[in-house]
């Protein structure tokens, strides 16, 4: 069973940037397909993004659309997050999830279609 541990989060002005990584242990995750949600306090778990085993295909909500780059380093079993242009409403716990296989592209922004989930790291965007 793979783990994920995710890092980078921190406090941050609007308009300034962060790299979220996750990195994952126990088992090669080069056939697994990942993704990041959020979630802020009284709000449901949301898509961030998602991106496919061998990192040839990425998904973003539209919400973080031309701001965050999701990206994989399977030799280092590390997924990233780089969020440009940070605004107040991107305040969240950001989680990384994963799951052994692929996931079709119209379930990759549905938590449910994960099974392994890091603790999460906090994300905070105020002046």
């Amino acid at each position: 069973q793979v783990q994920l541990v995710e890092s980078g989060g921190g406090l941050v002005q609007p308009g300034a940037s962060l790299r979220l990584s996750c990195t994952a242990s126990g088992r090669a995750v080069n056939r697994y397909s990942m993704a990041w949600f959020r979630q802020a306090p009284g709000n449901e778990r949301e898509s961030v993004a998602a991106i496919r085993s061998n990192g040839g295909s990425t998904h973003y909500a539209d919400s973080v659309k031309g701001r965050f780059t999701i990206s994989r380093d399977n030799a280092k079993s590390t997924l990233y997050l780089q969020m440009n242009s940070l605004t107040p409403d991107d305040t969240a716990v950001y989680f990384c999830a994963a799951r052994a296989g692929h996931v079709i592209v119209s379930a990759v922004h549905y938590p449910s279609s994960y099974d392994i989930w890091g603790q999460g790291t906090q994300v905070t965007v105020s002046s």
